[in-house]
């Protein structure tokens, strides 16, 4: 396909392919991106390989989907104001993030599995990672195929858990996280705040999702996370609590029967994942390491998102991205 390197992801893994090779000017041509957004459409992540990265290859990787979409926050560090619509900063460090033991290790910017603005009424079409300082122990990025989810799932479970809706408030605090906690899971420290978000957070409507989706081809998605999730609208009482908190062990645990690929990261790559379909975990590094990321954001919305109440009575931060 237009000279295209193509390999599979990983193992036998139902998802998800490597592209080698790509460089700036083959990007020129619309018949190469076109292919391009086909196969992710198809196989819901690419990982880009041999790259010579920059944030003009990371724009036209990315713009190859859909249009870039700004962060709306002006305090969030951009790669380049002027000339780099969208290109943003992940840093990790020693001071910067929250920290936990997980699995009998320290770790800082861990995450647990999640889909990208699941505390919005929209969700972004895509993300686009490239690494710029990496580190020898952990950084490593998880992505689960919601197709292989559903496909893989306790029918049982999966029959109580569809057509439910789930809802999510913008809090990223570990020690409120209700739902999918690792059993051996301890807050050593908060995660770090600007002045006057948690006002802000606080006064945002809850965002609601659905469980389970069908995309236009016709495959079912298994789309719930643990983080940010509240529980089930129309249940949030003990049984509801119960039935999401089994759903969401069953998705730490399905998860990584074949429907994940962790994914630790080389300096010539990059990696695109559709936020429509997957869901993503970050293992966390040690703390006293440097970690840096660029990263672009697709515009988009699969249009079954909304606020509870239609959003009245709560400041809504649009565009929002944690």
């Amino acid at each position: 396909m237009l000279d295209l390197d193509i390999r599979p992801l990983a193992g036998d893994l139902s998802f998800g392919i490597r592209i080698g090779g790509v460089t700036l000017a083959s990007l020129t041509d619309p018949e190469r991106r076109r292919a391009i957004a086909a196969l992710f459409d198809v196989h819901g992540m690419i990982v880009f390989e041999d790259l010579e990265p920059s944030n003009e290859l990371q724009v036209s990787i990315s713009t190859c989907i859909g249009p870039l979409k700004d962060h709306p926050v002006a305090a969030i560090a951009r790669v380049d104001r002027d000339g780099m619509l969208g290109v943003v900063e992940i840093r990790s460090g020693p001071s910067n993030g929250g920290l936990v033991e997980v699995g009998g290790r320290e770790r800082t910017h861990w995450l647990p599995w999640h889909f990208d603005h699941c505390y919005n009424n929209e969700l972004n079409r895509a993300g686009v990672l490239r690494p710029v300082t990496i580190v020898e122990d952990g950084g490593v990025t998880g992505f689960a195929d919601g197709m292989a989810l559903y496909a893989a799932f306790p029918k049982e479970l999966r029959d109580r858990i569809e057509g439910r809706d789930i809802v999510y408030r913008l809090d990223g605090q570990y020690d409120t996280m209700r739902f999918g906690r690792p059993a051996d899971l301890k807050v050593i420290r908060p995660k770090p705040e600007p002045p006057g978000f948690a006002e802000t957070a606080a006064a945002m409507p809850r965002a609601i999702h659905p469980a389970v989706w069908t995309r236009a081809s016709g495959e079912k998605v298994l789309h719930l996370g643990p983080y940010m999730a509240q529980g089930i609208l129309g249940m949030e009482d003990a049984e509801g609590d119960a039935l999401f908190e089994e759903a969401c062990q069953a998705v730490n645990r399905v998860a990584e029967q074949g429907c994940a690929y962790h994914h630790a990261w080389s300096p010539t790559e990059m990696v695109i994942w559709d936020n429509w379909r997957m869901l993503l975990c970050v293992s966390g590094n040690r703390p006293e390491d440097e970690r840096l990321m660029y990263r672009t954001t697709i515009k988009g919305d699969y249009g079954l998102g909304r606020f509870e109440n239609a959003g009245a009575g709560g400041a809504i931060l649009s565009e929002t991205m944690v």
